[in-house]
């Protein structure tokens, strides 16, 4: 039988090979959790995964894979952080919803108990009226009794409609926070642009509606040598500036989001996409400044475009498909065209 040493000596570069691809994908795992657990503080922990794990190759150290796990390890302590002050936000939140509730009926119940009490005094003044024998007293204690009633029943609907003002107030600027919450949550923290689960939604919501519209799916060409050369926080200073030049090639009623790491997406309300990618060959692609040790540097930038096309029948999965495979395809033709001159 060969022993276990044998075999590592025999098939160490094959082993290295392996566990290097499980660490990559650990990290990828990890990242991709962390959106799903807490969308608002995920999407930069799987941002910064990504980039340790475009770090890691089979040339890297001992002292580089330690320092990429001590990296990912305050990272990840960072998200927890982050995560955990998020979900106390939210719940705070919902405790001072619940306060203002139960405020309100705290009122609610003290103006009822008010009124009930003024409500038994007439009562009691009209039982009182039964051993009257002089008409005009009578008289004269019902006509104050009817003023005392009618100014009781305008004071209870005047705070009545206070209490549901102030009540409607408090609703409506809680609200506008959870919008505000909701809207943080849908966008990528790095480029301003929708996240993934926002642009997952929109194409989701196009298909219920059973209307025409389109994808574009768009990887960035060489952007791993641009991270490589200048470092993580120029490659991310392309991301943003690439997404800000990229949303102004869409119309307002378009989604336009990061689809994570150096991939963008667009949703078109219409079909044509074409005409988009020839837009945006023209208005995005170029030549972009960057930063690095104070001086200022020019790098090209272009992507591989998949464009397709909503078919009735089409999942989100089956139409992300195609549109991959179409860039894909894109992107093997400029890599053919590129070592062809």
């Amino acid at each position: 039988m060969i022993s276990i040493k044998k075999l590592i000596e025999r098939n160490d570069a094959e082993l290295l090979v392996a566990v290097l691809a499980a660490y990559r994908g650990l990290l990828s795992a990890i990242g991709e959790s962390g959106v799903q657990a807490c969308p608002p503080v995920g999407s930069p922990l799987r941002q910064s995964l990504q980039n340790l794990q475009a770090a890691i190759g089979p040339d890297s150290t001992r002292v580089q894979l330690e320092q990429t796990g001590q990296k990912a390890e305050v990272e990840l302590r960072q998200w927890g952080c982050g995560a955990a002050g998020y979900f106390r936000q939210r719940a705070d939140e919902v405790k001072e919803l619940m306060m203002i509730l139960a405020r309100t009926a705290e009122a609610t119940g003290e103006r009822d108990q008010r009124y009930t009490r003024q409500f038994q005094q007439f009562t009691d003044r009209l039982k009182s009226m039964a051993d009257l024998h002089d008409l005009a007293a009578i008289r004269d204690s019902l006509m104050q009794s009817a003023k005392d009633l009618k100014a009781c029943a305008e004071a209870m609907a005047e705070e009545s409609q206070q209490s549901v003002d102030k009540l409607r107030q408090d609703v409506s600027l809680y609200q506008a926070r959870l919008n505000d919450a909701e809207r943080l949550a849908g966008v990528d923290a790095l480029t301003g642009l929708e996240n993934r689960r926002r642009v997952e939604s929109a194409i989701e919501s196009r298909i219920a509606r059973n209307r025409p519209f389109s994808i574009l799916l768009l990887d960035l060409n060489g952007f791993k040598q641009i991270n490589d050369t200048y470092g993580h926080l120029a490659a991310d200073e392309v991301l943003k500036q690439f997404g800000t030049e990229l949303k102004s090639a869409f119309r307002a009623t378009d989604v336009v989001g990061r689809w994570g790491g150096d991939e963008f997406i667009a949703v078109l309300d219409s079909g044509d996409g074409a005409e988009h990618v020839s837009r945006i060959t023209r208005w995005v692609f170029g030549d972009y400044t960057i930063h690095t040790d104070n001086a200022s540097r020019r790098v090209p930038v272009s992507a591989a475009i998949g464009l397709a096309e909503w078919q009735s029948g089409d999942s989100v999965q089956s139409l992300l498909s195609r549109a991959d495979a179409a860039m894909y395809r894109d992107k093997r033709k400029a890599q053919d065209s590129t070592r062809t001159n």
